[in-house]
């Protein structure tokens, strides 16, 4: 089973507009609603790969129920013996406030989305003691966990490093996905994967250059740097190496989830015991799929199918 941590769930609308001009009226061609967050959208890409997941975070108010009642009618597994059982198990913790709303508004035009995100519901000190005790036997049955996205309010900043710590005494490998400052801190309790994008990257590290920025992160506790570089691909710095994935050519579209979806890659690819330049493969091929993908947070699977034994893998030489 794959963990996936969301701190800071979302209903995830997203709507499609002949052309996005401000200032003006528009009429929606299109729209849908997803459950999100960024732990959520790895997970609905894992159970897309066969993955059983278990999602845990926060959920709340009016806005927390349909979220709930769309993972629930997320499509079901077959597992072994015939039986269908849910692919993404709902573990989420409930509280007070009601879960935020994301509105992702995409130009059919230009493929370019502007995005819209609210803060999300303030926690309680004691919806965080329900939550961690929660965390800590859901863990008991976990092969990985990511740990993704924003801190809503209420959550100190080292909320991260609070849940690497007892997931590394449990063995349980983690994957860290934040930004700013709670990606600082959370780097000090040595996760055994981040995956900062170029500009998370630079703020960590003061470093533009992606390799020498890379190194300099894992130098300050990661034990293994997955860089994602846009439409140049994703750069990793581990122990056994260093090597750069990119697709075959740049592509056009939705951006969002994209991040989330090499998440789904890189984990699967951890449990199922892939070389690094297989999961590196695995993640670009997603991600790319992703920006494909008409609905936000979803990924094509004919374009993953025929993007992956397309996407290059280059290894430098100097050591990690």
């Amino acid at each position: 089973m794959i963990l996936t941590v969301t701190l800071n769930t979302a209903l995830d609308l997203t709507y499609g507009v002949p052309a996005l001009v401000p200032h003006s009226s528009h009429r929606v061609t299109d729209l849908s609603e997803r459950p999100g967050g960024k732990g959520i959208n790895v997970a609905r890409v894992l159970a897309s790969l066969g993955h059983r997941t278990v999602v845990t975070g926060f959920a709340g108010g009016a806005t927390g129920a349909v979220l709930r009642e769309l993972l629930a009618a997320l499509p079901t597994r077959r597992a072994a013996g015939g039986t269908e059982t849910a692919a993404v198990t709902d573990a989420l913790v409930p509280v007070a406030g009601d879960t935020r709303r994301t509105l992702a508004v995409v130009d059919r035009t230009t493929g370019d989305t502007t995005q819209f995100n609210e803060p999300g519901p303030h926690i309680t000190a004691a919806e965080w003691t329900a939550f961690l005790r929660s965390y800590q036997e859901l863990l008991t049955g976990a092969d990985a966990v990511a740990l993704c996205g924003s801190l809503p309010p209420g959550i100190h900043v080292g909320a991260y490093a609070e849940l690497i710590r007892p997931a590394r005494a449990a063995g349980v490998p983690v994957l860290l996905d934040t930004s700013g400052e709670p990606l600082r801190r959370g780097i000090a309790a040595r996760p055994d994967l981040i995956k900062p994008n170029a500009d998370e990257l630079a703020q960590l590290t003061g470093s533009r250059e992606p390799l020498r920025a890379t190194r300099d992160a894992r130098r300050r506790g990661a034990h293994t740097v997955i860089a994602s570089l846009g439409p140049d691909g994703m750069l990793a710095v581990t122990p056994d190496g260093s090597w750069q994935a990119s697709p075959p050519a740049p592509v056009k579209g939705n951006p969002t989830g994209a991040g989330d979806s090499a998440v789904a890659g890189l984990l699967s690819g951890l449990v199922e015991g892939l070389s690094w330049p297989d999961r590196l493969r695995r993640a670009v091929a997603l991600s790319t799929a992703t920006v494909l993908s008409p609905t936000a947070g979803d990924f094509d699977r004919a374009a993953y199918e025929e993007l992956l034994p397309r996407v290059a893998i280059e290894e430098h030489a100097t050591a990690a």
